[in-house]
């Protein structure tokens, strides 16, 4: 048995139930391409779990058009923005609280104050636009 820090080591939940700990994660866009390789035949039914803490809003929106992301937030106050019909709607997730990013919805997040979240990410095809 390994013991891993998911703030350090996201994990992968795969097909036939798999968990695969993955490398240490670096926070620029050649970590996920890696991941992407890594995981790629597991398709949309792959999961990325991952714990990042923000001391600053997001500076783009992003999409996960193949699944569903469930976000919660463990410490701090995360205000999650959702783009919905072309309309933003808002909600702010206190510790423990969570909510559901559904497939091709854009969401952005502020926060104020340090703030750590829990993502459980369905990657395939994820994609990332500026934040005006």
């Amino acid at each position: 048995m390994s013991v891993f820090d998911l703030a350090t080591q996201p994990l992968h939940l795969g097909l036939g139930a798999t968990a695969v700990v993955q490398p240490e994660f670096t926070g620029d866009m050649s970590w996920y391409e890696g991941y992407g390789e890594r995981n790629g035949a597991d398709g949309a039914e792959g999961r990325l779990v991952t714990i990042h803490t923000f001391d600053e809003p997001w500076t783009t929106w992003e999409v996960h058009p193949k699944g569903a992301e469930v976000v919660v937030c463990l410490a701090g106050r995360l205000t999650l923005h959702q783009e919905i019909d072309g309309e933003v709607k808002t909600v702010v997730l206190e510790p423990h609280q969570g909510v559901i990013n559904e497939p091709g919805v854009w969401h952005t997040a502020d926060v104020d104050g340090p703030t750590t979240a829990l993502f459980i990410t369905a990657g395939l095809g994820t994609d990332h636009r500026p934040r005006d």
